[in-house]
């Protein structure tokens, strides 16, 4: 027997490892957290390690799946997640009711038994399962590529994208919607649709985004009247832009994580001497208790672990033969980092404040399960694609 085909050799122990100290982080930094007197009783260091607990089976029961079965179930599941968006949007919202609206926000679902869930943060894992479904079938069917076999590819990757991004746009979450089309530009760009058909197309996005900016500053009626979106987005960009005149309101907690942050300095304060008070600190905004307590050393550390996580990610995908699992990872890798740069960047102003959770750290069921269900892919594509190889090399 072949040593390299028992399960242990083909398990992805570096992932795990880097899991494992992402976890670490989490909990010493909800810890922190917590301390403030708005969290109450409630021990969410307990729970973060229950939710781990429960990733960790995610992540098992993922990894027993192998690609050719993901293939044959990626629709199914897209099909289920763009049904709980859409029961979401005609659910009856309110205090006590089946859908959960906070702060104008109608994103969470209250279902018995499993309690509180947020549907986009699923569907962001099938999604990428559709999308590499979609992708790889189209290349199987289209061996030569041609100007006009890319451009159906890119109308049925456009679809694909359209119907969630419909029903994640009306809750309104504009963070989550630019993980979408953050995933969706990586498949494309690994698709290997022409460069011709590239390069006006993003131009025509960039153009785009520069041009919804403008108007957010300086067209507010337009955008409102016309285009649909709310002012509390528009207030989200003044104050990323000028915090400072937005004190008591949208600003307030990219003041207070700023301050955070840079109270810090280079060592930090210790454990549990955070002392700069931000709203909902155990969350969105983990990264400035890391930044406070740890200062600039302990938020290098915590960058280059994710600049490790992903860089592994990467020389996962690297090494598959399977269209199909390079596609997967290629969305995964994508997802996280992005949550990654939005986070981080939106806690120290260089990016504006979407309400994107700290992957692995920050504090939620719904976000570590979703993370623990793209990072289970990961593990099966890289467990069943070894043993394929080996398999192969005997024959």
């Amino acid at each position: 027997m072949n040593l390299q085909n028992k399960p242990s050799d083909r398990f992805d122990w570096t992932l795990a490892f880097i899991l494992g100290l992402l976890a670490i982080v989490s909990f010493f930094a909800i810890a922190s957290a917590q301390t403030a007197e708005q969290y109450g009783p409630t021990n969410y260091v307990l729970l973060q390690i229950r939710w781990y607990g429960l990733g960790m089976i995610i992540v098992a029961f993922t990894m027993y799946l192998d690609p050719e079965q993901y293939k044959k179930i990626s629709w199914p599941l897209y099909g289920i997640g763009v049904f709980l968006l859409l029961f979401l949007m005609f659910a009856p919202g309110g205090k006590d009711q089946i859908a959960e609206i906070r702060l104008g926000a109608k994103r969470w679902l209250n279902l018995p038994v499993i309690g509180r869930i947020q549907p986009s943060e699923f569907i962001k894992t099938f999604f990428i399962l559709g999308m590499a479904r979609m992708v790889s079938k189209h290349q199987e069917k289209n061996l030569i590529s041609t100007m006009k076999s890319d451009l159906w590819l890119l109308g049925k990757i456009g679809i694909t994208l359209i119907v969630p991004l419909f029903f994640i746009i009306q809750q309104p979450d504009l963070g989550t919607s630019l993980v979408f089309i953050a995933i969706t530009i990586a498949i494309i760009l690994v698709a290997g649709i022409s460069w011709k058909i590239i390069i006006p197309l993003f131009s025509a996005g960039a153009t785009l985004g520069v041009s919804l900016l403008w108007m957010a500053l300086y067209a507010q009626d337009f955008m409102e009247n016309v285009l649909g979106f709310d002012r509390y987005q528009f207030r989200r960009v003044y104050s990323w832009l000028d915090p400072y005149s937005y004190p008591s309101d949208e600003g307030y907690n990219l003041i207070q994580a700023m301050t955070a942050i840079g109270s810090g300095e280079l060592s930090g304060k210790g454990f549990h001497g955070r002392e700069v008070y931000i709203p909902e600190n155990h969350t969105d905004f983990i990264f400035s208790v890391i930044g406070e307590e740890y200062g600039f050393i302990g938020a290098c550390v915590v960058i280059s672990l994710y600049f490790i996580l992903i860089y592994h990610l990467t020389k996962v995908a690297l090494g598959l033969k399977d269209p199909f699992s390079v596609y997967v990872c290629t969305g995964v890798i994508a997802m996280i980092a992005f949550h990654v740069f939005e986070n981080i960047g939106m806690n120290i102003q260089l990016l504006p404040i979407t309400g994107i959770p700290l992957p692995f750290i920050s504090y939620g069921g719904s976000s570590l399960f979703s993370n623990m269900l793209a990072i289970g892919l990961i593990f099966s594509m890289k467990f069943h694609h070894r043993t394929y190889m080996f398999e192969t090399d005997e024959e």
